[in-house]
Protein backbone atom coordinates (compact mmCIF):
# COMPACT_ATOMS: atom_id res chain seq x y z
CA UNK A 1 0.00 0.00 0.00
CA UNK A 2 2.96 2.35 0.36
CA UNK A 3 2.94 3.17 -3.36
CA UNK A 4 -0.32 5.05 -2.98
CA UNK A 5 1.60 8.12 -1.85
CA UNK A 6 3.40 8.08 -5.21
CA UNK A 7 0.14 7.49 -7.05
CA UNK A 8 -1.55 10.44 -5.50
CA UNK A 9 1.24 12.77 -6.60
CA UNK A 10 0.57 12.01 -10.26
CA UNK A 11 -1.81 14.04 -12.39
CA UNK A 12 -5.28 12.74 -13.14
CA UNK A 13 -5.70 11.53 -16.68
CA UNK A 14 -8.02 13.95 -18.48
CA UNK A 15 -11.54 12.74 -19.28
CA UNK A 16 -11.54 13.25 -23.04
CA UNK A 17 -14.64 11.64 -24.48
CA UNK A 18 -18.28 11.10 -23.64
CA UNK A 19 -18.92 7.50 -24.58
CA UNK A 20 -21.92 6.68 -26.68
CA UNK A 21 -22.42 3.53 -24.61
CA UNK A 22 -23.84 5.76 -21.86
CA UNK A 23 -26.92 6.34 -24.01
CA UNK A 24 -27.34 2.80 -25.26
CA UNK A 25 -29.27 1.74 -22.18
CA UNK A 26 -31.94 4.43 -22.30
CA UNK A 27 -30.17 7.00 -20.11
CA UNK A 28 -30.68 10.74 -20.42
CA UNK A 29 -28.11 13.39 -21.25
CA UNK A 30 -27.84 14.26 -17.56
CA UNK A 31 -27.29 10.63 -16.61
CA UNK A 32 -24.51 10.22 -19.15
CA UNK A 33 -22.23 12.95 -17.86
CA UNK A 34 -19.88 10.62 -15.99
CA UNK A 35 -16.93 10.29 -18.37
CA UNK A 36 -14.12 7.75 -18.77
CA UNK A 37 -10.82 8.64 -20.38
CA UNK A 38 -9.88 7.13 -23.73
CA UNK A 39 -6.41 5.93 -22.80
CA UNK A 40 -5.99 2.19 -23.33
CA UNK A 41 -6.27 0.42 -20.00
CA UNK A 42 -5.94 -3.17 -21.19
CA UNK A 43 -4.40 -5.39 -18.51
CA UNK A 44 -4.32 -2.63 -15.90
CA UNK A 45 -6.59 -3.32 -12.95
CA UNK A 46 -7.26 -0.81 -10.21
CA UNK A 47 -6.95 -1.15 -6.46
CA UNK A 48 -8.84 1.76 -4.89
CA UNK A 49 -11.71 4.10 -5.78
CA UNK A 50 -12.81 7.14 -3.81
CA UNK A 51 -14.67 10.43 -3.96
CA UNK A 52 -12.75 13.65 -4.59
CA UNK A 53 -15.21 16.52 -4.47
CA UNK A 54 -17.52 16.30 -7.48
CA UNK A 55 -15.63 13.46 -9.15
CA UNK A 56 -14.60 9.92 -8.36
CA UNK A 57 -11.10 8.55 -8.85
CA UNK A 58 -9.74 5.04 -9.41
CA UNK A 59 -6.06 4.39 -8.79
CA UNK A 60 -3.76 1.54 -9.79
CA UNK A 61 -0.86 0.43 -7.63
CA UNK A 62 1.05 -1.40 -10.34
CA UNK A 63 0.82 1.13 -13.16
CA UNK A 64 0.84 4.34 -11.11
CA UNK A 65 -2.04 5.59 -13.27
CA UNK A 66 -5.31 7.21 -12.28
CA UNK A 67 -8.60 7.78 -14.02
CA UNK A 68 -11.37 10.11 -12.90
CA UNK A 69 -15.08 10.47 -13.57
CA UNK A 70 -16.88 13.78 -13.36
CA UNK A 71 -20.48 14.16 -12.21
CA UNK A 72 -20.55 10.92 -10.24
CA UNK A 73 -20.70 9.81 -6.59
CA UNK A 74 -20.61 6.63 -4.51
CA UNK A 75 -17.69 4.82 -6.19
CA UNK A 76 -17.64 1.05 -5.88
CA UNK A 77 -14.70 -0.75 -7.44
CA UNK A 78 -15.21 -4.40 -8.39
CA UNK A 79 -13.19 -7.07 -6.54
CA UNK A 80 -11.01 -7.67 -9.61
CA UNK A 81 -10.39 -3.94 -10.00
CA UNK A 82 -11.62 -3.82 -13.61
CA UNK A 83 -15.07 -2.27 -13.21
CA UNK A 84 -16.42 0.72 -11.36
CA UNK A 85 -20.03 1.24 -10.27
CA UNK A 86 -21.15 4.74 -9.36
CA UNK A 87 -24.24 6.89 -8.77
CA UNK A 88 -25.35 9.60 -11.20
CA UNK A 89 -27.70 12.36 -10.00
CA UNK A 90 -29.68 14.27 -12.65
CA UNK A 91 -31.24 17.73 -12.45
CA UNK A 92 -34.69 16.24 -11.74
CA UNK A 93 -33.36 14.66 -8.54
CA UNK A 94 -33.18 11.12 -9.88
CA UNK A 95 -30.42 8.78 -8.73
CA UNK A 96 -29.29 5.86 -10.86
CA UNK A 97 -26.33 3.48 -10.86
CA UNK A 98 -23.99 3.05 -13.82
CA UNK A 99 -21.10 0.63 -14.33
CA UNK A 100 -17.93 1.47 -16.24
CA UNK A 101 -15.75 -1.27 -17.66
CA UNK A 102 -12.26 0.14 -17.35
CA UNK A 103 -10.85 -2.39 -19.81
CA UNK A 104 -13.03 -1.57 -22.83
CA UNK A 105 -14.15 1.91 -21.66
CA UNK A 106 -17.87 1.12 -21.95
CA UNK A 107 -20.47 2.49 -19.56
CA UNK A 108 -24.03 1.33 -18.97
CA UNK A 109 -26.91 2.02 -16.64
CA UNK A 110 -28.19 -0.83 -14.51
CA UNK A 111 -31.52 -2.18 -15.78
CA UNK A 112 -33.60 -1.18 -12.78
CA UNK A 113 -37.12 0.16 -13.31
CA UNK A 114 -36.73 2.90 -10.72
CA UNK A 115 -35.40 6.45 -10.50
CA UNK A 116 -34.05 6.40 -6.93
CA UNK A 117 -31.39 3.77 -6.36
CA UNK A 118 -27.81 4.41 -5.34
CA UNK A 119 -24.63 3.32 -3.52
CA UNK A 120 -23.66 0.07 -5.19
CA UNK A 121 -21.65 -2.61 -3.41
CA UNK A 122 -20.16 -5.63 -5.19
CA UNK A 123 -20.31 -9.20 -3.95
CA UNK A 124 -16.90 -10.78 -3.27
CA UNK A 125 -17.14 -12.86 -6.45
CA UNK A 126 -18.02 -9.78 -8.51
CA UNK A 127 -21.07 -11.60 -9.87
CA UNK A 128 -23.72 -9.40 -8.21
CA UNK A 129 -24.24 -5.80 -7.20
CA UNK A 130 -26.41 -4.73 -4.26
CA UNK A 131 -27.68 -1.20 -3.63
CA UNK A 132 -30.26 0.88 -1.76
CA UNK A 133 -33.54 1.44 -3.60
CA UNK A 134 -36.72 3.40 -2.80
CA UNK A 135 -39.63 1.14 -3.76
CA UNK A 136 -43.16 1.99 -4.92
CA UNK A 137 -44.41 1.76 -1.33
CA UNK A 138 -42.06 4.61 -0.35
CA UNK A 139 -39.78 2.30 1.62
CA UNK A 140 -36.03 1.80 1.45
CA UNK A 141 -35.07 -1.70 0.43
CA UNK A 142 -32.09 -3.65 -0.90
CA UNK A 143 -31.88 -4.21 -4.64
CA UNK A 144 -29.68 -6.87 -6.22
CA UNK A 145 -28.73 -7.32 -9.87
CA UNK A 146 -26.27 -9.60 -11.64
CA UNK A 147 -23.08 -8.09 -12.96
CA UNK A 148 -24.22 -8.88 -16.51
CA UNK A 149 -27.13 -6.46 -15.90
CA UNK A 150 -29.83 -9.13 -15.59
CA UNK A 151 -31.98 -10.65 -12.85
CA UNK A 152 -32.89 -7.50 -10.89
CA UNK A 153 -34.81 -8.20 -7.65
CA UNK A 154 -35.80 -6.22 -4.56
CA UNK A 155 -35.23 -8.18 -1.36
CA UNK A 156 -38.08 -8.52 1.14
CA UNK A 157 -40.14 -6.13 -0.96
CA UNK A 158 -43.49 -7.07 0.61
CA UNK A 159 -42.59 -6.16 4.20
CA UNK A 160 -43.27 -2.75 5.74
CA UNK A 161 -39.79 -2.13 7.12
CA UNK A 162 -37.16 0.27 5.83
CA UNK A 163 -33.67 -1.16 5.57
CA UNK A 164 -30.51 0.80 4.91
CA UNK A 165 -26.85 0.51 3.92
CA UNK A 166 -26.61 -3.00 2.46
CA UNK A 167 -23.38 -4.98 2.56
CA UNK A 168 -22.48 -8.55 1.60
CA UNK A 169 -22.05 -11.17 4.32
CA UNK A 170 -21.17 -13.77 1.68
CA UNK A 171 -21.94 -14.31 -1.99
CA UNK A 172 -25.30 -15.74 -0.91
CA UNK A 173 -26.24 -13.45 1.98
CA UNK A 174 -26.59 -9.71 2.56
CA UNK A 175 -26.85 -7.45 5.58
CA UNK A 176 -28.93 -4.30 6.09
CA UNK A 177 -30.11 -2.37 9.14
CA UNK A 178 -33.11 -0.30 10.20
CA UNK A 179 -31.39 1.68 13.02
CA UNK A 180 -32.51 -0.90 15.62
CA UNK A 181 -31.95 -4.31 14.03
CA UNK A 182 -29.40 -5.97 11.79
CA UNK A 183 -31.05 -8.16 9.16
CA UNK A 184 -29.60 -10.99 7.10
CA UNK A 185 -31.23 -11.83 3.76
CA UNK A 186 -30.44 -14.59 1.34
CA UNK A 187 -29.90 -13.62 -2.26
CA UNK A 188 -33.45 -14.66 -3.20
CA UNK A 189 -34.82 -12.05 -0.79
CA UNK A 190 -35.83 -14.25 2.13
CA UNK A 191 -35.21 -12.77 5.59
CA UNK A 192 -33.18 -15.41 7.42
CA UNK A 193 -31.98 -13.65 10.58
CA UNK A 194 -32.75 -10.61 12.73
CA UNK A 195 -30.52 -9.40 15.55
CA UNK A 196 -30.97 -6.38 17.80
CA UNK A 197 -28.05 -4.03 17.19
CA UNK A 198 -27.95 -3.10 20.89
CA UNK A 199 -27.71 -6.79 21.81
CA UNK A 200 -24.66 -7.07 19.57
CA UNK A 201 -22.70 -3.89 20.28
CA UNK A 202 -24.30 -2.49 23.44
CA UNK A 203 -26.24 0.70 24.05
CA UNK A 204 -23.37 3.21 24.04
CA UNK A 205 -23.58 3.80 20.28
CA UNK A 206 -26.01 5.67 18.04
CA UNK A 207 -26.90 4.28 14.63
CA UNK A 208 -27.69 6.35 11.53
CA UNK A 209 -29.07 5.09 8.24
CA UNK A 210 -25.62 5.51 6.66
CA UNK A 211 -23.83 3.23 9.16
CA UNK A 212 -22.70 -0.08 7.71
CA UNK A 213 -21.89 -3.51 9.14
CA UNK A 214 -19.46 -6.05 7.67
CA UNK A 215 -18.65 -9.59 8.82
CA UNK A 216 -15.04 -10.71 8.58
CA UNK A 217 -14.36 -13.53 6.13
CA UNK A 218 -14.29 -16.09 8.96
CA UNK A 219 -17.57 -14.78 10.39
CA UNK A 220 -16.00 -14.28 13.83
CA UNK A 221 -16.08 -10.47 13.93
CA UNK A 222 -18.34 -7.63 12.93
CA UNK A 223 -16.87 -4.35 11.69
CA UNK A 224 -19.04 -1.24 11.76
CA UNK A 225 -19.07 2.51 12.15
CA UNK A 226 -21.39 4.22 14.63
CA UNK A 227 -21.94 7.40 16.58
CA UNK A 228 -20.27 7.78 19.95
CA UNK A 229 -20.03 10.27 22.82
CA UNK A 230 -16.85 12.01 21.67
CA UNK A 231 -17.02 15.79 21.65
CA UNK A 232 -15.79 17.38 18.40
CA UNK A 233 -15.95 21.19 18.26
CA UNK A 234 -18.22 22.42 15.49
CA UNK A 235 -19.70 19.01 14.70
CA UNK A 236 -23.48 18.83 14.50
CA UNK A 237 -24.64 15.43 15.66
CA UNK A 238 -22.56 12.62 17.15
CA UNK A 239 -19.00 11.91 16.15
CA UNK A 240 -18.55 8.52 14.48
CA UNK A 241 -15.78 5.95 14.61
CA UNK A 242 -14.93 2.47 13.28
CA UNK A 243 -15.20 -0.50 15.63
CA UNK A 244 -14.66 -4.26 15.59
CA UNK A 245 -16.92 -6.57 17.60
CA UNK A 246 -15.61 -10.00 18.55
CA UNK A 247 -18.76 -12.09 18.39
CA UNK A 248 -17.55 -14.75 20.81
CA UNK A 249 -16.27 -12.46 23.58
CA UNK A 250 -18.74 -9.61 22.85
CA UNK A 251 -15.82 -7.21 23.18
CA UNK A 252 -15.85 -4.07 21.04
CA UNK A 253 -12.52 -2.54 20.04
CA UNK A 254 -12.12 0.89 18.46
CA UNK A 255 -10.15 0.97 15.21
CA UNK A 256 -10.14 4.65 14.19
CA UNK A 257 -8.33 7.07 16.53
CA UNK A 258 -10.08 9.42 18.90
CA UNK A 259 -10.64 12.90 17.53
CA UNK A 260 -11.33 11.58 14.03
CA UNK A 261 -14.93 11.64 12.82
CA UNK A 262 -15.51 8.66 10.49
CA UNK A 263 -18.84 8.75 8.60
CA UNK A 264 -17.84 6.07 6.07
CA UNK A 265 -16.31 2.60 6.26
CA UNK A 266 -15.79 -0.17 3.71
CA UNK A 267 -14.35 -3.64 4.32
CA UNK A 268 -12.96 -5.84 1.55
CA UNK A 269 -13.58 -9.58 1.42
CA UNK A 270 -9.98 -10.06 2.57
CA UNK A 271 -10.64 -8.02 5.76
CA UNK A 272 -8.92 -4.74 4.95
CA UNK A 273 -10.76 -1.83 6.51
CA UNK A 274 -10.94 1.36 4.43
CA UNK A 275 -12.44 4.48 5.98
CA UNK A 276 -12.52 8.23 5.51
CA UNK A 277 -12.64 10.87 8.19
CA UNK A 278 -11.68 14.36 9.29
CA UNK A 279 -10.26 15.69 12.54
CA UNK A 280 -12.33 18.86 12.37
CA UNK A 281 -15.67 19.58 10.66
CA UNK A 282 -15.47 21.18 7.21
CA UNK A 283 -11.78 20.31 6.78
CA UNK A 284 -10.22 17.89 4.32
CA UNK A 285 -11.16 14.29 4.90
CA UNK A 286 -8.37 11.74 4.50
CA UNK A 287 -8.59 8.07 3.58
CA UNK A 288 -7.07 5.35 5.72
CA UNK A 289 -6.64 1.60 5.61
CA UNK A 290 -6.35 -0.66 8.64
CA UNK A 291 -6.06 -4.31 9.49
CA UNK A 292 -8.19 -5.96 12.18
CA UNK A 293 -5.59 -5.13 14.82
CA UNK A 294 -5.85 -1.40 14.21
CA UNK A 295 -2.59 -0.88 12.30
CA UNK A 296 -3.60 2.21 10.31
CA UNK A 297 -2.01 3.88 7.27
CA UNK A 298 -3.01 7.11 5.57
CA UNK A 299 -3.31 6.40 1.85
CA UNK A 300 -5.07 9.49 0.44
CA UNK A 301 -4.62 13.01 1.77
CA UNK A 302 -7.90 14.32 0.36
CA UNK A 303 -10.88 12.07 -0.31
CA UNK A 304 -13.96 10.31 1.01
CA UNK A 305 -16.02 7.15 0.49
CA UNK A 306 -13.22 4.68 -0.36
CA UNK A 307 -13.71 1.18 -1.71
CA UNK A 308 -10.94 -1.31 -2.40
CA UNK A 309 -10.42 -4.24 -4.73
CA UNK A 310 -9.10 -7.59 -3.55
CA UNK A 311 -5.35 -8.06 -3.28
Amino acid sequence: MTKFNILLATLFISCLALLSACKSNGGSEEQSKAMLDTVSLSGKNFALAYQDGSKIVATSIDTMKQISFGGATDPAISPDGNKLAYTVNDTAGHRTIWVADMENKSQLQLKVNNDNYYQAVWSASGNEIAFSIFNDKKLWKVGVIKADNSGFVILDNASKINVYSPTWKSDKELLAQDLLNLYTFDISGKLIDTKSIASLIGSDFSIASSNRFFYTKDGAKLIFNAGNKDVVDGLIGPSEAVYVLDLSSKKVERISPKGLNVPYVFVTADDRIFFSGAEKPFTNSKIYVSDLSGNIKTIVDKGTNPTGALK
